[in-house]
């Protein structure tokens, strides 16, 4: 019976009208403005990594050394910051900006497990720490083992 009241649709909308409707409330593009806020935190970002380097040398290490101990002081810093919860509020406003550097890197790793971690060390943040970078590590490392063995055997 109560199928009786009921009243059968009556939405009279074309896919030409449906297509207009969708152009008309789709946000436009902001490119221009994405691409800026991305180059210039992505270069404060590598800027301060330059700034660490610059003071390790300072310290009296060498190039290599200073470089090492400064990318070890990022991946530090991004994971910190993850933790926090500031580098997610960076990567809203620069987007590709903040996952190009090695903070982007560090953050990857971490966001999965603070998300997780509420299911344990083991189950939580053990299983779910390298989600996302377990594949950028696999296939990085598998690379890297082609083009050493590449250079082997040109020289």
């Amino acid at each position: 019976m109560a199928d009786q009241t009921l009243r059968k649709p009556s939405i009279s909308v074309t896919p030409e009208k449906y297509q207009a409707l969708t152009q008309q409330y789709t946000p436009k593009p902001t490119i221009s403005k994405n691409v800026v806020r991305a180059f210039i935190v992505g270069g404060i970002i590598c800027s301060i990594g330059q700034l660490f380097i610059n003071f390790f040398i300072t310290l009296g290490m060498v190039r290599v050394e200073a470089s090492t101990a400064a990318t070890a002081t990022m991946i530090f810093l991004g994971a910190l910051l993850t933790g926090l919860g500031v580098y997610d509020e960076i990567g809203k406003f620069a987007g590709a900006g903040s996952i190009v550097p090695v903070t982007g890197f560090a953050n990857s790793i971490v966001a999965p497990a603070m998300e997780f971690r509420r299911e344990g060390y083991v189950m939580g943040v053990g299983a779910k720490l390298f989600t996302v970078a377990g594949p950028v590590l696999v296939y990085g490392i598998a690379t890297s083992i082609v083009v050493g063995f590449v250079y082997f055997f040109l020289h």
